[in-house]
């Protein structure tokens, strides 16, 4: 069947829907299961079932309706990953209204331009630290008429005039009808607006519509069915740690919440990932690459304390890769399927056990490319890693696949076109590409063609079995001084092979070479620290990026990673860097992509070092 073919029945499906309905139909179907958990201040779980969460958007929604909020408007949200944002975020859609997360690390001035930007109404916020960043712009805000507080409000203060809202009495009201309140929206109304990071610019709004999401749910729920032994989502386990705000975890970590009923584990702290996640035991664990990375760094570093069991280890690993290879194919042996199973039992087992990853049945990596060999590493220890594709403007997908190949994106997504342009843009077209930029014609238009072909600025290509390699970012491209045109997110995810590199970003833009930061693992150092047997103030990031011996094992794992590449491609030089490059800052994105333009102004002086005669 074609993918146009596909891309139709899709369509089909979803005619008369939006969001609320499929919400009713999926409670209709698993009102009991539970959807929610969250661990307290004091260390209990609270859970709520699908019934819970709708008796909640049933109030919401007339309590919202009484603050005026229906038809065509918008509401603004901060909130972290807690259990309330999901009947919050599904009450305004009911009411037929377009709630917009905006990052919880917004400065006012953000603040500002994202509410003016969508034209709120109004604002819901979780706390005073957040309302404290809203009031000091609040003369500058003249569409927000009202500002919820969900956190207890007595005596904060909306310096607009007017009391703050306290959730609380939102949820005290009557409960509105939801079968009649589920057919206010359309499918052509918006379900959501998701901003981008602003690495290139001002954010751009981007419109997702409710048929963008019903035909997105349709797609991976079809992809997902086709492709693993999964035939119902619901009650699977999914923690919910990235920002609401970014359309990959909006889709897995709320919509999947709302269509499929999985069972969702709201983490407020990322820093709390790893002790959550041997708790959880999630059956579909997502992560960006560098969540990946580190956990592969912290095995790393455990197996360094045992020289000989780390080489036991490490043998099994490359033993067991090209199985799984043949496994994922279809072509094992009797003889490879007995072979990894006592491996298993012997070494990997306990490894998957100790992350928490023992019960993943799909695990994603996204956002930005992953290395490789770390993805081939987590499938030979039996934790079935894929990588997918996608951005904001299309609904957070383009393609998947389950039977993975290393360095690949996996293939499109059903009902989703792909193909490559002749300067080699990765394009796609399917009912899962947004409606356009809020506001900004213009821009839209540099995005889509009049034929609905999304430009998603990527250089990718495709290989003969329809998987598609993404080579890099059609602007981040590195030109040197010799004119050749270089990728650095290759670049990058080679120097992370160095075990004791966490973080990369190449340079070398009309430079005479290609030079590279590099910032040390923090899990991977203390353990070359304590292997060295270095403590106090010859141990911490600072000094060890400093240290001879350190900087030395790194050069010659850089001659190991680049050897792949040729002369005028390859890192020939590096800094290395102590202090880690956090999420949501200005080097890295929310999702830890990089933002090259703050790199390049915070470590100039660094940059300039490598080059100097």
């Amino acid at each position: 069947m074609s993918a146009m073919t596909t891309s139709q029945e899709l369509h089909d499906r979803i005619v008369g829907q939006n969001i609320p309905k499929r919400f009713l139909a999926n409670l209709e179907r698993h009102g009991d299961v539970e959807v929610l958990n969250w661990k307290t201040a004091s260390g209990d779980w609270e859970r709520w079932t699908l019934r819970d969460v709708a008796d909640r958007v049933a109030r919401l929604t007339t309590g919202l309706k009484n603050l005026g909020i229906g038809h065509g408007d918008r509401v603004v949200m901060m909130i972290r990953n807690r259990a309330e944002f999901h009947p919050l975020d599904i009450a305004v859609l009911f009411c037929g209204a377009t709630p917009v997360s905006i990052y919880n690390s917004s400065a006012p001035d953000q603040i500002q331009y994202l509410v003016n930007d969508c034209g709120a109404k109004l604002a819901i916020l979780e706390d005073e630290g957040f309302l404290e960043r809203v009031n000091k712009v609040g003369a500058q805000l003249p569409t927000i008429e009202h500002v919820v507080l969900i956190e207890d409000a007595n005596g904060a203060v909306d310096t607009r005039g007017g009391p703050v809202i306290r959730y609380a009495d939102l949820l005290a009201s009557e409960p509105a009808d939801l079968a009649a309140e589920a057919e206010t929206a359309t499918l052509d109304d918006l379900a959501t607006v998701i901003y981008t990071s602003g690495t290139t610019g001002p954010p751009k709004g981007v419109m997702l519509s409710h048929r963008n999401i019903a035909w997105t749910l349709e797609s991976v729920g079809q992809s997902m069915r086709d492709q693993t032994d999964i035939e119902d989502f619901a009650g699977k386990k999914h923690i919910s740690y990235l920002p609401m705000a970014h359309v990959m975890e909006r889709l897995l970590g709320h919509y999947y919440l709302c269509d499929f009923a999985t069972c969702i584990t709201c983490l407020p702290d990322p820093s709390q990932l790893a002790p959550i996640t041997r708790e959880v035991r999630p059956s579909v664990f997502i992560g960006v690459p560098r969540v990946w990375e580190k956990l592969y760094a912290g095995v790393q570093a455990a197996l360094s304390a045992d020289e000989e069991k780390a080489k036991q280890f490490n043998d099994a690993v490359a033993a067991a890769i090209p199985i799984t290879e043949r496994m994922t194919a279809g072509t094992a042996s009797e003889e490879d399927i007995e072979t990894w199973n006592f491996l298993d039992a012997v070494a990997f087992q306990g490894v998957r056990g100790l992350l928490g990853l023992d019960e993943v049945e799909i695990g994603i990596s996204g956002a930005a490319p992953i290395p490789a060999d770390i993805l081939a590493w987590f499938r030979a220890i039996g934790v079935p890693l894929t990588e997918g594709y996608g951005m904001s403007e299309t609904t957070a997908v383009l393609s998947w696949a389950s039977a993975a190949k290393a360095g690949y994106v996996g293939r499109a997504a059903t009902g989703v076109e792909l193909k490559i342009a002749d300067d080699g843009e990765v394009l796609a077209r399917g009912g899962n590409m947004f409606e356009g930029y809020l506001g900004q014609p213009e821009k839209t238009a540099e995005a889509m063609d009049d034929d609905g072909w999304v430009h998603t600025g990527d250089i990718g290509e495709m290989d003969e079995d329809g998987f598609l390699k993404i080579v890099d970012r059609k602007k981040e491209l590195i030109i040197t001084a010799g004119g050749k045109n270089i990728s650095p997110a290759n670049l990058e995810a080679a120097l992370k092979m160095i075990p004791l590199v966490g973080q990369a970003c190449a340079v070398g833009e009309k430079r005479p070479f290609v030079a590279a930061l590099v910032v040390l693992d923090p899990d991977a150092a203390a353990a070359w620290a304590a292997e060295h047997g270095l403590t106090g103030d010859d141990a911490t990031m600072a000094a060890l990026a400093e240290n001879p011996d350190v900087i030395a094992e790194i050069e010659t794992g850089l001659a190991d990673v680049m050897s792949d590449f040729n002369n005028a491609e390859a890192v020939k030089k590096v800094k290395v860097l102590g202090a880690e490059w956090m999420p949501d800052s200005e080097l890295l994105t929310p999702t830890s992509k990089l933002k090259r333009r703050g790199i390049l102004t915070v470590f100039a002086d660094e940059i300039e070092a490598l080059y100097a005669k």
